[in-house]
């Protein structure tokens, strides 16, 4: 049975419609007229344990209203959520020690508190096991590189060292399902690839399923292999990146340094984009051409000093299905 498993999940905001004016309110105060927006529509979706998935969408599209039923900290309106077989909104308690949630702008730890007695306020109110939390703090403490700030206040940490002791705080009780909401925004390159090694490392090694959201597409290309992409409401993808990759990315690119300047030169089966001198930019279809085929080609036409395969980038892919629709997609593909 899935860990996780949606079935027309559905939550649509109530709110009063107000009228501008003196008048307007005094209308509003005694004829409420109701507006309604759908926030989540009909999401149905799978997680099998051990799952990284990467949940994506532009803003506004439903991400946080389906991780905050997922949570039980809102009620759908109508439809179906099951986690680890429990109905969160029902059973909160219950639902809480099986998950760990992680918000990029938003800490679970306390403020004017040493780190370290966060963690300890944390093993009393999850009820965990010396031994348990003892080995999880020994082993976060080394992964994560906290020696140096155990016992500093919060408020004193970096941004980078708060996400740190963040991470280590929701995996303390050894939860089944961790939630992880932007949990590299704001971070420099280091930190950040601290926290994908952290995350990759945690999933392989303890079998934690874990949803990712998130605006760095980066973050999904280095640790996920299925994506979920939701817009308005909807989900418009579900599959792998690779997948996604080959129906919208299906155009790569081959870029060619001469030995001596070359005008206009030509590779059957790829298009001339742009050439200068000793460079040019071919592009060309990976379902039709094979690269080392035009590679081969190109050397045995051309002094070539070096060569660049460039893939497509899945940023501009994302991109491109937020502005025309998974469904609309041509002949002509991302370039």
């Amino acid at each position: 049975m899935p860990i996780i498993q949606t079935r027309d999940l559905r939550k649509v905001f109530r709110s009063v419609r107000r009228r501008p004016g003196a008048l307007g309110a005094l209308r509003t105060l005694f004829s409420r007229d109701y507006e309604e927006r759908v926030a989540v529509d009909g999401v149905t979706m799978s997680l099998e344990a051990g799952e990284l998935v990467g949940y994506i969408g532009p803003n506004g599209a439903g991400k946080s209203t389906t991780i905050k039923m997922l949570t039980g900290i809102l009620v759908p309106t109508s439809g179906s959520v099951d986690v680890a077989g429990i109905v969160p909104y029902e059973h909160r308690k219950d639902n809480a020690r099986n998950i760990g949630v992680v918000f990029g702008q938003r800490s679970q730890l306390y403020w004017d508190l040493p780190l370290v007695e966060s963690f300890e306020l944390l093993r009393a109110i999850y009820g965990i096991p010396q031994s348990t939390y003892k080995r999880n703090l020994a082993e976060f403490v080394s992964l994560l590189q906290m020696d140096d700030f155990l016992r500093t206040p919060v408020r004193q940490l970096s941004l980078g060292q708060r996400m740190r002791g963040d991470f280590a705080a929701a995996l303390l009780h050894d939860p089944k399902i961790v939630y992880l909401d932007e949990p590299t925004i704001g971070l420099d390159v280091v930190a950040k690839e601290a926290i994908r090694e952290f995350i990759a490392r945690i999933n392989a090694e303890r079998g934690t399923t874990i949803i990712l959201t998130t605006h760095d597409l980066a973050d999904v290309e280095r640790l996920c292999r299925r994506i979920v992409l939701i817009d308005r409401g909807t989900i418009i993808y579900d599959g792998d990146v690779e997948r996604i990759k080959n129906e919208y990315g299906r155009f790569r690119h081959l870029v060619l340094r001469f030995e001596e300047p070359v005008e206009r030169p030509q590779l059957p089966g790829a298009e001339l984009e742009e050439s200068a001198g000793v460079r040019a930019r071919f592009r060309f279809d990976r379902n039709r051409e094979r690269a080392d085929l035009l590679i081969r080609e190109a050397s045995e036409r051309y002094k070539l000093e070096d060569v660049t395969l460039e893939e497509p980038d899945l940023e501009a892919i994302i991109r491109r299905i937020y502005v025309e629709g998974y469904e609309s997609r041509t002949e002509e593909t991302v370039s």
